[in-house]
């Protein structure tokens, strides 16, 4: 029997749709489930294709050509180590092993350390794009050594999403770069949904229609925000429940989950002392959805104002459209400057010599964050006078500069309308922050060092000399 080019175990949508994808290549692929079901069904409903079930996995190991090429798409954490142990005993010297799922890259880190122990290579690789991106092409994040890379690089490559006839896969670095990269790219994700949730909040509070709101994303989406997660906003606006004849969006409960992506970059943000009030209100904003009941509760105990009659003072609908439109779009180059800062500084410190210019180019494809001006992303950090920020790259800054004065209206009469926006807001307070050339932190460092002695710096003393006043005012009793 001819030995199979790639093997994949996890037979969810997203594995069964990569696979097809592999196949659709011109690669013959052998397939293990851990449910034998599963398999049967997968290829009982694709005769005519390139593939290979598996009942064991001794099968399903013999069945691959040498060096083994095998991909595991199954849940991220223990999981993902039980594929790993079963599969060592089975397998040949130089044989890789792809962990496709969102795995934590502190994890990815610990796996391929433990296969090199066994003679094994390890991949891990951020996959984007949903089940359709699955299927059709996704954005590939894999890190791991060059050496790998270069063996898995024509799958990869063909597999991919493609933009401008470039593949949306690029080697991102080493060790567990590519699952911390698409963890960034995750958490960038959880900012930009957060961002278009909350001008969906202000639009219905002002009192928009369904219609409405669908032609005005479709109308964002043919213009400088055109992105894949603009576009299928337009077109759940449209989405009629057959059983009622309502609208969906309106029947769906305002519970949103996450599976710990947007959560770890959080909490990575924070390990390493880079300022995330966009992503992090975002993250923050799907747990306080998920306390439903003690919202519901607490609706009926603190009083504001009432969202049922917003107040749009003089604006009409064109004009408030406009605002929210820039304050949508200062906003999400908020959210790609934190995470692209992240990436940097983290990048920085493992030696990943990580690529943002690389690395925004291949998320214009396939990806969920996929976007028309990740081009202008890419365009920015080419070339030798990269911006220490996202921000102040000239292109970013002079939107900014145009947008600043709606994105600041859209925040206050949101406040005064009572409608949370904590990315809106955090995002404008980052901006106003980031340019401030003195902020109040001065009167922090003489708290600190009032009940701590923690010590100051001073504006008329040279930088990196250090004081402490010995005599601050007592205080009384």
């Amino acid at each position: 029997m001819e030995k199979s080019d790639f093997g994949l175990i996890g037979l969810a949508v997203m594995g069964q749709n990569l696979v097809l994808n592999v196949e659709s290549r011109g690669f013959q692929v052998s397939v293990y489930n851990r449910t034998t079901s599963t398999m049967t069904e997968f290829i009982g409903q694709n005769p005519d294709k390139k593939l290979i079930g598996c009942e064991t996995l001794e099968e399903f190991v013999d069945s691959l050509a040498s060096p083994r090429k095998i991909q595991i798409m199954v849940k991220a954490g223990g999981p993902v180590d039980a594929v790993i142990e079963s599969l060592m005993p089975l397998l040949d010297k130089d044989d890789i092993i792809i962990d496709g799922g969102n795995s934590l890259y502190t994890d990815t880190e610990r796996r391929d350390k433990w296969c090199s122990e066994h003679g094994l290579r390890f991949i891990g690789a951020g996959v984007s794009g949903g089940e359709e991106g699955a299927l059709k092409g996704p954005s590939i994040m894999p890190g791991g050594p060059q050496s790998t890379w270069k063996v898995m690089q024509p799958i990869f490559e063909a597999i991919s999403a493609k933009v401008e006839g470039e593949p949306c896969v690029v080697h991102i670095g080493e060790g567990g770069a590519g699952h911390f990269v698409k963890m960034v790219h995750n958490g960038i994700e959880y900012g930009d949904m957060q961002l278009i949730c909350e001008a969906y909040d202000i639009f219905k509070a002002a009192g928009f229609s369904n219609e409405e709101l669908a032609d005005i994303f479709a109308d964002w989406n043919a213009g400088d925000l055109e992105s894949f997660l603009i576009e299928i906003t337009a077109n759940i606006f449209k989405q009629i429940d057959p059983e009622t004849g309502k609208h969906i969006v309106d029947l769906i409960v305002d519970k949103a989950g996450q599976k710990g992506t947007g959560r770890w970059t959080m909490m990575e943000a924070v390990d390493h002392a880079i300022p995330f009030s966009c992503i992090g209100a975002s993250v923050e904003a799907r747990i306080l959805s998920a306390i439903r009941d003690q919202r519901l509760a607490a609706s009926h105990i603190l009083t504001g104002p009432s969202n049922t009659d917003f107040n749009m003072g003089e604006l009409d609908k064109k004009e408030l459209v406009e605002k929210v439109r820039d304050a949508l779009y200062a906003s999400k180059i908020v959210s790609y400057a934190q995470g692209l800062d992240l990436i940097s500084k983290v990048g920085a410190e493992k030696g990943w010599d990580l690529q943002l210019g690389e690395i925004a180019k291949i998320w214009r494809g396939g990806c969920i964050i996929r976007a028309r001006f990740l081009n202008r992303i890419t365009e920015a950090y080419q070339g030798s006078d990269s911006p220490t920020n996202l921000m102040l790259a000239p292109f970013f800054t002079e939107i900014l500069t145009k947008a600043q004065q709606n994105w600041r209206e859209v925040v206050s009469l949101a406040a005064l309308n009572g409608i949370p926006v904590p990315s809106f807001g955090g995002s404008l307070a980052y901006y106003d922050s980031y340019r401030s050339e003195r902020l109040p932190a001065n009167l922090l460092q003489a708290q600190r060092d009032f009940f701590g002695a923690h010590t100051y710096e001073r504006l008329d003393k040279p930088e990196g000399e250090f004081f402490h006043t010995e005599d601050w005012p007592e205080l009384m009793d």
